[in-house]
């Protein structure tokens, strides 16, 4: 007889996955250096002095647990975007809070529409907890809205994800088509509409918070790790109709969160200063980014977030070979993992030293690889 424990038939059948490769993992299985970390979407400007006086304010009372309501947070937020506090609810990063998602509405073999090549972790979510992908191939390099839509509605299904800015590619649709399409869905249909990059986006791609606060089939999911410099922290949170935000409550970790990220996040929502501050120096490094990449023969994608995608004008395995070579010289970037996307290179922002490596490293890289091809 087996001794091993009794997990479900579904978590037998699943492989031990983590959806991303991490620098550390790189630096031990590699015994490389990384010397440039411009590939996770960090914020690498960091968040503001005053947030770390928060934080170290804080570190004295992490014995406590956090409140399990999580009032003070949730009220902050509230405030910072003019809805109510029983329109907020709260999670560890988004990538938390996909899965609670997941866990309120799918169940085993039920449909769940997202774009090919989109967000890896909610991927893992869904096939965690039996889920079936029905996937939407991106057009021109951004998502397609109205491939989604005739998806959701000829699958019935209950969930449909959908980034806006998009991660892997950068792109960005306007708000006001977004709003249609979240109104188009069926009211059986639950939207995740993911905005965590929607700090850094420009002017008409943000619905106004309100916007579709009406809809209780709409989840609006927001984080402090990109340009609140607090990925480390681990706060996300969303914005939904009441009784939406309140199902929230029924599965979460009541007390998931740390008193550190959440004292952390306060302060940073009351340092818009600093937060306009760092957004002009992630589009500046964009710029530079781009300058660096067609100043080697490279094409940059236009973005709306704290990336960079840049398509080298091969296949998959020229990208893998350009990213591989870079950590070969310290600098560590991702791709996107799915064909044609992976044709491309993703290259996060970060202060100007780190962008230094980069420029230095990137000619040698490009070089070495066209040799070997």
């Amino acid at each position: 007889m087996s001794s091993f424990p009794r997990f479900t038939a579904l978590a037998r059948e699943l492989p031990a996955t983590v959806p991303f490769v991490g620098p550390e993992a790189i630096e031990r299985n590699r015994h490389l250096i990384v010397k440039a970390r411009i590939g996770a979407n960090e914020n690498g400007f960091g968040p503001a002095p005053s947030v770390i006086d928060a934080i170290t304010q804080a570190a004295t009372q992490t014995w406590k647990y956090t409140d399990p309501e999580n009032f003070e947070l949730r009220e902050a937020i509230a405030s910072h975007h003019g809805v109510s506090i029983d329109q907020i609810n709260v999670g560890e990063g988004i990538d938390g809070l996909l899965g609670q998602i997941v866990r309120l509405i799918i169940g085993p073999g039920m449909p769940v529409v997202t774009s090919l090549g989109g967000y890896p972790t909610f991927n893992y979510h869904v096939t965690g907890y039996g889920g079936r992908l029905v996937t939407v191939p991106y057009k021109d390099d951004s998502e397609d809205i109205d491939g989604l839509l005739e998806a959701a509605i000829r699958e019935d299904a209950p969930l449909v994800y959908f980034a806006n800015p998009d991660n892997p590619m950068g792109s960005a649709i306007a708000g006001s088509r977004v709003v249609e399409f979240a109104r188009a869905l069926p009211q059986t249909t639950m939207l995740i509409l993911d905005e965590a990059y929607g700090e850094t986006a420009p002017a008409g791609i943000i619905p106004a918070a309100d916007a579709l606060i009406d809809r209780p089939n709409v989840i609006r999911t927001r984080t402090f790790s990109k340009a609140y410099g607090l990925a480390g922290s681990r706060i996300g949170y969303v914005i939904a109709h009441a009784d939406t935000a309140r199902a929230f409550d029924k599965i979460r970790n009541h007390f998931g969160l740390n008193r550190i990220g959440v004292a952390a996040a306060i302060a940073a929502l009351k340092d818009q200063t600093y937060l306009k501050d760092v957004i002009g120096k992630i589009g500046a490094a964009r710029e530079r980014i781009a300058d660096i990449a067609r100043a080697n023969g490279l094409k940059p994608l236009p973005s709306a977030t704290n990336f960079v995608t840049i398509d080298c004008g091969h296949d998959g395995a020229y990208a893998r070979a350009i990213v591989d070579g870079l950590m070969e010289e310290g600098v560590f970037i991702r791709m996107p993992g799915v064909a044609p996307l992976n044709r491309c290179i993703r290259i996060s922002v970060g202060p100007e030293p780190k962008l230094d490596l980069l420029e230095q490293a990137l000619p040698k890289v490009l070089e070495r690889t066209s040799q070997s091809r």
